[in-house]
């Protein structure tokens, strides 16, 4: 009686298969590794700890939902970050859009050396969370600094910009709309997908140029403009280089720059209370999620994509 030791195309198509899988899975473990070490891992300690009291320098223990309580009932500067935070982002982030998108029609127009204004122009992005940046702000807006040396040929005696509780926010936010570049490139490669053939039958109807703005370019630029929306929300309530170096890493004067993340860092750095701090990155996190929902929902009303009947 003989045994065939024959195998079928079927056994050798899944030994392959099999081979390949476990190839793949080889190559990507240290990705796995990372995403539950250094990414998961540390979200969930954050979650646990955001429940106790624990600081850096001595063991926690479990108080419940206090740290979450405590924020919004017992500690005003709590809420004060966050108010300063939110008119930082709803003043700044259309501020710096709508100043992208003009710029990104003006080199929409064939201007010659595109390529180099579109470096320089974007230069800025690359820059502005820095702390040289952020020093240099600091330095152009205070008594003594260039833009009170330009006042000072008119006769003007301005203020100390950055010490000045009615005007520190302010220079943050124009610091935020400097940083135009990035949403400037995205736009400008949106204002190039769309057909001049558009435009030429616009004109031939005698449609303006701000009748073709209105009617053309801005309804097929809204996709863009959500998706630059989303992204600067997001990067504008993570925001901390800049208030820690403009005021010195303790949100003045007044608390009038104190940011949500520069507090945030306080509570755990400063003043080791890590449970408080982890609690109020969970507050954080959550806001931003809220708001991101919101604009994806409210976004059927106002974004048009090329599919919309």
């Amino acid at each position: 009686m003989s045994i065939s030791l024959s195998v079928t195309p079927e056994r050798a198509v899944n030994a392959n298969r099999r081979r390949e899988a476990l190839t793949a899975y080889v190559f990507l473990a240290p990705w796995f590794l990372g995403l539950f070490i250094i990414t998961v891992g540390p979200i969930l300690a954050s979650l646990y700890l955001s429940f106790t009291d624990y600081s850096l320098l001595e063991e926690g223990s479990w108080v419940g939902a206090d740290n979450y309580v405590k924020m919004f009932t017992q500690d005003d500067r709590f809420l004060t970050s966050l108010k300063v935070t939110t008119v930082y982002v709803v003043v700044s982030v259309p501020l710096q859009l709508a100043f992208a998108l003009l710029l990104a029609l003006a080199l929409d127009r064939g201007l010659r050396g595109l390529s180099f204004y579109r470096s320089i122009y974007y230069l800025p992005s690359l820059l502005g969370g820095s702390v040289a940046i952020a020093i240099l702000w600091r330095k152009l807006f205070g008594v003594d600094g260039l833009f009170n040396a330009m006042l000072s040929v008119f006769g003007i005696e301005g203020p100390g910009w950055v010490s000045d509780p009615d005007t520190a926010l302010g220079t943050l936010i124009l610091l935020h709309v400097w940083t135009f570049g990035a949403p400037m490139v995205i736009f400008l490669a949106g204002l190039r997908q769309i057909p001049q053939s558009y435009y030429e039958a616009a004109s031939v109807d005698g449609a303006s140029r701000l009748r073709q703005f209105r009617s053309i370019t801005l309804p097929l630029l809204t996709p863009i403009i959500f998706f630059n929306l989303v992204l600067e929300v997001i990067k504008s309530f993570q925001s901390f280089t800049q208030s820690f170096i403009v005021s010195g890493g303790n949100g003045g004067p007044v608390d009038s720059t104190l940011f949500y993340t520069l507090y945030l860092y306080l509570k755990g750095f400063k003043s080791y209370e890590m449970g408080y701090a982890a609690a109020m990155a969970w507050v954080l996190l959550l806001i931003i999620a809220g708001l991101t929902g919101v604009n994806f929902l409210a976004s059927k009303y106002w974004v048009f994509y090329g599919d919309t009947k």
